[in-house]
């Protein structure tokens, strides 16, 4: 058990005999009222997605899981598919569970996979990755009048991202996986 505050991203939460996991959250102390926290959450068994409030003074079942450090082999129709590296073990993480995240999956990476009674739950990813640009428009002289303007190009893994206007085909990117936002060059 632990308190409303102790919420935070991929705590997973047990609430009316179903599991889910923190996939959002903000902490509010509004200037007049009790604080509270505001948890969006994902069923672990379907997927589906829950916003939940609660007050400050809640108590919240907050369940342990294990992490385990995996390698990401490849995506199919039944999930994304790791393997432990120590007994070759292998683990399929459902579609629905890594909606948000599968665009930062490349073959061979590792990475820690959130374990809950012996069925991988999710991947903690790292704050940031590089991925390598595979489709770029190229840069227009003129197009950089006014300041901060970007362009959309498509990652290694299929994942599309707004950069600044002199990233190139080839080039390695840096992205922060929090916010899904370019960082800078590698």
């Amino acid at each position: 058990m632990g308190k409303a505050t102790d919420i935070g991203k991929d705590i997973v939460i047990r609430e009316k005999g179903e599991l889910y996991l923190v996939t959002e959250f903000q902490h509010v102390n509004p200037g007049k009222g009790a604080a509270f926290t505001r948890a969006k959450m994902k069923n672990i068994r379907t997927g589906k997605s829950v916003e939940n409030t609660y007050k400050d003074g809640d108590t919240v079942d907050i369940v342990e899981v294990d992490r385990r450090r995996m390698q990401y082999l490849y995506g199919d129709p039944t999930g994304y598919t790791f393997m432990d590296n120590n007994d070759y073990e292998q683990v399929v993480i459902p579609h629905a569970m890594l909606e948000d995240r599968a665009g930062y999956l490349k073959e061979g990476q590792e990475m820690a996979v959130v374990m809950f009674e012996g069925e991988a739950v999710t991947v903690d990813l790292p704050r940031k990755i590089t991925l390598k640009v595979t489709e770029s428009s190229p840069a227009v002289k003129g197009d950089t009048a006014g300041g901060n303007v970007t362009k959309e190009v498509v990652l290694e893994t299929g994942m599309k991202l707004a950069v600044p206007m002199f990233i190139k085909e080839g080039d390695l990117v840096v992205i922060n996986t929090d916010t899904n936002a370019y960082v800078e060059r590698a």
